[in-house]
């Protein structure tokens, strides 16, 4: 019966996805050891090293159904690891003996390695076809909501106005550093395992770096330069890329959960009915995907120390780290991927008020504008002095709950240079949106040309 929270069959598919858990199921990981093993045979008898007819007949029988899972779990918990025991399942189907020839020159941790590079390289593809969807949701609602004014927030106190669409434009930005990191990461990464005991290939003399570079061809693996049994970083690059990518999904939901806030509401996740309904409480519209892309973020981040941690490996084969990332990088994935796809929820269905954005924007009866009136009166009174005068007047419009344009207008030293009608300009916050347009603009042209 499943026990955690990502295998359960209540919370699995909101914590991650079937897809994901899939590709570090037991089977899966099964079928790659026997892929390697076929391939291993496969090549050998290509090169002479073992029987053609052994390797036809090692390569014919390194099937999933020729192997008995619930007999594969004793063996597993008898001798410590499961490729002996994969191993001996083919051996006993093979006919005349021919069996023997498997798994020749390999090492345990060979076949390990590769097959959790092989699942990593499929959990990438997962993860990438998600990362490709959330992009273009937020580049739509860049291009949407370009010039949308609504209030930029510092110390969660509004700040200076910015635009929406500035908003997603800088979080596209974000997954477009992702999509660079994933590239330079997967040649590094997607690296096979075939060196034998102690990483040598002593055991097929001189003909270990030719079948080494046949099997890696085979599989569609880079070739290692030298073993990497307790050299791991290639193993811990994946987690904190997985840590960085999600680190930017937490962000998305920290800033929905804060701009969904009954005295914000802003914008709102996808509405159905029912969902983030309280049990006491009719009128509340929670949110849900955010939380559960927050809880995700925070563990993975957790798990990626643990693959750190890993890489402390003793001598040329470990003692216990190298069991850190059976447990943890499965994990990383599953809620990495979780994460991903309540991120696309959110952002593809993302409710959005700008109506509201603009009301809150004059809810400090233009003191957020301050900026604008201090530069603007810098080059009559000098910078401090309009920077304290404005001050002074924020603070009186503040305290007596007067908008911030008639208190400018009443002052005798401010309109000895301006105007109320260039004063009204000036406190307008559609009128201090800075560079955000054309930093969009910068955000979505590379976006289009990626995808071009």
């Amino acid at each position: 019966m499943p026990a955690t929270i990502l295998d359960s069959h209540i919370f699995g598919d909101i914590f991650s996805t079937p897809a994901m858990r899939q590709v570090f199921s037991d089977g899966q990981r099964t079928a790659c050891y026997l892929e390697i093993e076929a391939a291993l045979a496969r090549v050998q008898g290509r090169l002479g090293i073992i029987p053609m007819n052994a390797a036809r007949e090692i390569e014919s029988k390194c099937k999933i159904e020729n192997i008995d899972l619930a007999r594969l779990k004793q063996q597993t918990e008898r001798i410590g690891y499961p490729i002996l025991g994969v191993v001996q399942q083919i051996v006993a189907v093979c006919a005349d003996g021919l069996g023997e020839w498997c798994h020749w020159g390999a090492t345990t941790q060979d076949i390990t390695d590769t097959a959790t590079v092989m699942q990593i390289r499929a959990a990438l593809d997962l993860v990438e076809a998600d990362m490709e969807k959330i992009a273009a949701a937020l580049a739509a609602l860049a291009r949407r909501y370009r010039l949308t004014p609504m209030a930029g927030r510092s110390n969660l106190q509004q700040a200076v106005p910015i635009t929406f669409g500035f908003k997603a434009a800088s979080l596209l930005a974000a997954f477009q550093r992702h999509r660079q990191r994933l590239a330079q990461l997967r040649p590094r990464v997607l690296v096979g395992e075939f060196a034998g005991a102690a990483g040598t290939l002593a055991s097929l003399g001189a003909d270990g770096l030719k079948v080494q570079s046949a099997l890696m061809a085979e599989l569609k693996l880079g070739q290692p330069e030298i073993a990497w049994h307790t050299v791991r970083d290639r193993i811990a690059e994946v987690g904190c890329f997985l840590g960085l990518l999600t680190g930017t999904l937490g962000k998305i939901a920290m800033d929905v959960k804060l701009m969904m806030q009954t005295e914000v509401a802003e914008v709102f996740e996808p509405f159905a009915q029912g969902r983030g309904s309280s049990s006491t409480m009719p009128q509340k519209r929670n949110p849900v995907s955010s939380l559960y892309i927050h809880a995700n973020a925070a563990l993975v981040r957790q798990h990626a120390a643990a693959l750190l941690e890993a890489a402390v490996a003793d001598h040329e084969r470990s003692t216990g780290p190298w069991e850190i990332e059976w447990i943890a990088l499965p994990e990383i994935f599953l809620l990495s991927a979780g994460a991903l796809a309540q991120t696309r929820t959110v952002v593809e269905g993302l409710e959005v008020d700008s109506v509201r954005m603009r009301a809150n924007l004059d809810i400090t009866h233009g003191t957020i504008v301050s900026e604008a009136v201090m530069m603007g009166l810098g080059p009559h009174l000098g910078r401090q002095r309009a920077h304290d005068l404005v001050y002074d007047i924020c603070r009186e419009a503040v305290v007596t709950n007067t908008p911030l344009i008639d208190l400018l207008a009443r002052n005798a030293e401010i309109t000895k240079h301006l105007t109320r009608v260039e004063l009204e300009r000036m406190v307008d916050p559609a009128h201090y949106l800075g560079l955000a347009g054309e930093m969009v603009d910068r955000v979505l042209a590379i976006e289009d040309g990626a995808r071009s």
